[in-house]
Parts: C-alpha cells; sequence; structure tokens
C-alpha cells in the first residue's frame, strides 16, 4: 500500500491537515500524521505525536516549551523531524510527503524534506513559495506549491489548492512506489549505466566534455554540474546519498570564490562527500585561477586593481594571486588527505582555464605553480595519488586520460570487493 506521510504543525493547522488526511485517503493511500508543534494542543490527532518527534531529536518537549529560545526550540523540532522521515523512509513507510504552512512551518518542514533521497516525493504548499525558495529547497528536489492566501482554513481558494496537492502528492507517491528507486539510491542511469558526477564551467567545458564522451564510450551515463554555487552543492548532496560510481571533479572554482568572497561559493563542505562516502574520485584544479563576483559596477574595492575581466553583464572575474593560490593549494590537499575511498588528482600544468592557457590573460606560472607546490606539499605520505599532465584542462586529450583514469579506478574497486 502507497504511504504519504503528511508532516507539520497540528496546533495551528490541525483543522487543514485532517482535511489534508481524508481526501488522501479518499485517494487510496495510507497516511502517516506527524506532528511538529510545540505550544498549543494539537487540533487532530497525530499518528506520531510531537513528543516522539521532540525525543528523536534528543530532546524533550516539556524542555522545548519552557524555552526561552523561541528560534532554538523549533530548529530542534526540525532535527526531530528530519530524523522521522529517515527513519520512516528506512521502514518503507514514506512514499511521498506532503506538508502545508507559512514560514516557520516550511522552514521545519522543508528541512525535514531535504534529508530525503533524491526521487522521494517531497511537496511544500506554503505562502512563502512566491518569493526566493532557494533557502527552503536547497539543492534537494523538493516541489514548492505556492498557497495564494495564508493557510488559515479551509476556503474558495485554499481548497482548490490543497486538492490539487492532494492530488500530486497521491499520484507521485503511488508512481513512486512502483519504482526500482522506492528500494534504494538508484546508482543505475538509463539502460543500467553506472552513473558519474562531473564539474563543469564555461572556461573548463572542452576538456569536461572530451571527458563526458570518453566515459559515454566506457558505458557511463554522466550527469553535468554546473559549478554556480548551487550546482557543487548538488553535486556534494547526491554523491553524500551514493548515487555515483564515481566522481570527476575537474573545476573547483567554488573553491576560490569561498575562499575570497565571490558570488559563487558552494560553501566550506565543496569536495568532502565523495570522499567521505569512499566513492572514487579523479580531481583536477579548473577554474582556480579566478574568482567570480557580481556586476562590474557591484566589484569590491578591493579587487578593483586586479586583473578584471567581464565574463558576462552578470559576472566579472579577477585573477587568484599566489599566495591564494598557495591556500587553494592547501585547503584541496586537506580535503583529499580525508578520502576514504580511491582519490587521484590530475594536474593540468599548462593552464587551469580558458583564460589561463598560454596566451591567455590569466596564465600566470608563478601562481600556478604555488597551487601545485602547496597541493602536492600538503598531499605528501597520504593515498592520494597525483598525476602531471603536460597540457592545459581544455586538451581533449587530458579530459580523456581523466576519464580513463577514473574507469579504472572503479574497476580495481570493483574487482577488489
Amino acid at each position: 500500500m502507497t504511504s504519504v506521510v503528511l508532516l507539520g504543525t497540528l496546533d495551528t493547522k490541525g483543522v487543514e491537515y485532517g482535511w489534508l488526511r481524508e481526501r488522501l485517503l479518499r485517494a487510496g493511500v495510507e497516511v502517516v500524521l506527524v506532528d511538529t508543534g510545540i505550544m498549543d494542543e494539537p487540533r487532530v490527532p497525530a499518528d506520531i505525536p510531537r513528543e516522539a518527534v521532540a525525543r528523536a531529536a534528543g530532546a524533550e518537549l516539556s524542555e522545548l516549551r519552557a524555552a526561552a529560545d523561541r528560534g532554538a526550540a523549533v530548529t530542534t523540532m526540525a532535527r526531530g523531524a528530519e530524523a522521522t522521515l529517515l527513519r520512516l523512509h528506512a521502514e518503507g513507510r514514506l512514499d511521498g510527503v506532503l506538508a502545508i504552512g507559512g514560514s516557520g512551518g516550511t522552514s521545519i518542514a522543508s528541512r525535514a524534506m531535504r534529508a530525503l533521497p533524491l526521487g522521494v516525493p517531497k511537496l511544500m504548499v506554503s505562502s512563502m513559495a512566491s518569493g526566493n525558495v532557494a533557502p527552503y529547497v536547497g539543492s534537494s528536489d523538493i516541489t514548492m506549491m505556492y498557497s495564494v492566501v495564508d493557510i488559515a482554513g479551509i476556503n474558495s481558494v485554499s481548497a482548490p489548492v490543497l486538492t490539487n496537492a492532494v492530488a500530486a502528492i497521491a499520484g507521485m507517491a503511488k508512481a513512486f512506489a512502483r519504482s526500482s528507486s522506492a528500494h534504494g539510491p538508484a546508482r543505475l542511469g538509463a539502460g543500467g549505466r553506472p552513473l558519474i558526477a562531473a564539474s563543469m564551467a564555461g572556461v573548463t567545458t572542452v576538456g569536461v566534455d572530451a571527458a563526458r564522451e570518453r566515459l559515454t564510450e566506457l558505458g557511463y551515463e554522466v550527469l553535468v554540474f554546473h559549478v554556480s554555487g548551487t550546482g557543487g552543492r548538488t553535486l556534494e548532496t547526491l554523491a553524500g546519498q551514493g548515487i555515483f560510481a564515481g566522481v570527476l571533479d575537474l573545476t573547483l572554482s567554488e573553491l576560490a570564490d569561498d575562499l575570497c568572497g565571490g558570488v559563487l561559493s558552494a560553501g566550506p563542505d565543496r569536495l568532502s562527500a565523495a570522499g567521505r562516502a569512499g566513492i572514487p574520485q579523479v580531481v583536477s584544479l579548473g577554474a582556480l585561477d579566478m574568482v567570480k563576483f557580481g556586476p562590474l559596477e557591484t566589484l569590491p574595492e578591493h579587487a578593483r586593481y586586479r586583473r578584471v575581466r567581464v565574463h558576462n553583464p552578470s559576472i566579472t572575474v579577477i585573477r587568484t594571486t599566489e599566495s591564494e593560490c598557495a591556500e587553494l593549494g592547501r585547503r584541496v590537499a586537506a580535503k583529499l588527505r580525508a578520502a576514504t575511498g580511491p582519490t587521484a588528482v590530475c594536474l593540468p600544468l599548462r593552464g587551469l582555464s580558458t583564460l589561463g592557457a598560454p596566451g591567455g590573460p590569466y596564465h600566470d606560472r608563478r601562481a600556478d605553480q604555488a597551487l601545485f607546490s602547496a597541493l602536492r606539499e600538503g598531499l605528501r605520505g597520504s593515498a592520494a595519488r597525483l598525476y602531471d599532465y603536460d597540457t592545459h584542462i581544455n586538451d581533449p586529450a587530458f579530459g580523456r586520460a581523466a576519464a580513463d583514469r577514473l574507469h579504472d579506478m572503479i574497476g580495481a574497486l570493483r574487482a577488489a570487493a
């Protein structure tokens, strides 16, 4: 039987959740109602009460009610909701999840939803959905539906919106329950091909395309992630879910933005998930020769006297300095030293991007050498292997060589299993 989890605050939205439960049952799905409320008594009974949700976060509801910091209490319930959804998913009692709410309810429910694997249906009906939903969706596949009016009772506007939400989650959940992905992470793509993640930017496209084409020839399906901040975070999220047979992380520009205050950082956890998961990874240093800022007129004062180029009307780039490159080499090395799986680093000695190739405006051998030297020193004595290539990153031969190396690493890991 298909099962949908309703997740929400039953003290403020209990009537609406009762209405949703009744219609989901009519639609032929089982319902697990989870209460994430804190203060007032629930207006409808829950299958998993708020006390159990609080305990799932290591807390007692009475403590949260008495806490002076309301925000901390809500954060604790969000952690409990996350743990509860993950348990229900592991037990096979979750084929989809639906939540409704304003800012607070959306924050709690969306955090819990983001913890679920890719492909599990997640529908959030929210009064916040007409604005910036990035804080709620993150790098997950949450579907946001705008409630039009605040969710305060069932009326002539909210009823058709919520009716559509019921139909949507019921249909998605039934389809998910019939699919193979309901039984674990989807490690195979179309035609049963193992999945590979690859990172790319416009300035590394030629090299990454050559690698992608080679990996496709070798029998893989390659998912390319644009290193735009969100792209890197998504790659990390999916790698952490274990859906990839390998990761070809040739473009790390988000690390330069993180170091230098650029606008396309993927955060401090970039280049971490594959290593933690033990997934074979081939890494290069693509586009670490630049930092991305917004339009030229917004460029910080300290960056105006650097080597500046307008990439497009929305993005301005500056060249990373020798000292910044050295620090980036140390950071990359520290992340790769912690990897638990096979790791190789391919160094394109003649340049890290189209701008940094010989003759390009960002070609700077001293800065590149500072990057390479710091990386070598940082990886000394580690299990990661370093390979030098007398080419730039966009030479197709470099991309094919990196692809072949990843293929060999995946094969060796399978043979040893």
